[in-house]
């Protein structure tokens, strides 16, 4: 088969790894910077460019869209369906995933373990949303922040409403949340392909902190996870529409709660942690499903 990973940067590990692991399954593996291509959108015949030339003979795509470019990322991947590329996660669910709020909903209607959430727009609200989440302290998200950045933990009730007029003042979107302390400072990170669950780290974070993200500073190891959390990781990717995902847990005393479904989960901290050849396993799912015209939505959404 021809893949492509859809990526700005081929020496990433995620990356690297993709086009190791194809190659070493037999594939003719191709890395696509998809912020340089450009596209015909045209009825009978649509296409994708890169510098002068048309992209053709791809069988499946693996997605590797940056947050900060999720929209014509996005863009680029619907593109592909609508050519009748495989895509490995669809752009509707990559969307979908990307909106903290909407993705947040959408695992509450399927009943799924979610930290108490509050959203408002209007500053007369605060006393309000912070009494719906539990009080201080509070974990304030912006909507639009990636890798533990613009997360930050309000240990009393003057600091919330001081990180809220800010954000405010800022025209920011952001979350309340409440602050799970059971979890000292460590999450779970599931990695779910094709909707299993193969590999679980447990991630600490770094001296003094409370995210737990790698790129932060924390570190990661090995993790056994119950029944539970294996069924609300498996679940949660399926309410996404993802076959390949990073669902992230805290572990409550109410049992798991998810904190974040990632589209593009990377691969250094799991593999690291687990030994588990992950990319591989991506590649093996994409050899058992990808076929012309396969992607459900076909360039829709």
């Amino acid at each position: 088969m021809r893949i492509a990973v859809l990526s700005t940067n081929r020496s990433l590990y995620s990356t690297s790894r993709l086009v190791e692991a194809g190659k070493e399954r037999g594939h003719e593996m191709l890395v696509i910077n998809h912020k340089h291509c450009y596209m015909n959108i045209t009825s009978h015949k649509p296409s994708i460019h890169l510098k002068g030339e048309e992209i053709k003979g791809v069988d499946a795509i693996i997605p590797r869209i940056g947050a900060s470019i999720s929209f014509y990322g996005t863009a680029v991947v619907r593109q592909f369906e609508m050519m009748g590329v495989y895509s490995v996660n669809e752009s509707v669910a990559i969307t979908r995933s990307r909106d903290k709020l909407r993705a947040l909903q959408l695992l509450s209607r399927k009943g799924i373990g979610l930290p108490v959430t509050g959203f408002a727009n209007s500053p007369s609200d605060t006393a309000d949303l912070l009494k719906i989440t539990g009080g201080a302290p509070v974990v304030i998200k912006l909507l639009e922040g990636t890798q533990g950045v613009g997360v930050v933990l309000a240990e009393t009730k003057k600091a919330a409403s001081s990180v809220i007029e800010a954000f405010r003042g800022l025209k920011a979107n952001f979350m309340v949340q409440e602050f799970i302390s059971e979890a000292g400072g460590s999450d779970i990170r599931c990695f779910v392909v094709g909707g299993k669950v193969v590999a679980a780290m447990q991630r600490t974070g770094a001296e003094g902190d409370f995210r737990s993200n790698l790129h932060r500073g924390g570190t990661a190891k090995l993790v056994r996870i119950t029944p539970e959390e294996r069924s609300t990781a498996v679940r949660s990717a399926k309410v996404m529409g993802l076959n390949v995902a990073g669902v992230d847990l805290l572990r409550s005393n109410h049992g798991p709660v998810v904190m974040e479904v990632n589209s593009s989960p990377g691969l250094e901290g799991i593999e690291s942690a687990t030994k588990k050849n992950v990319a591989g396993m991506i590649i093996e799912f994409i050899e058992k499903n990808a076929r012309q015209g396969r992607t459900r939505t076909r360039g829709s959404g």
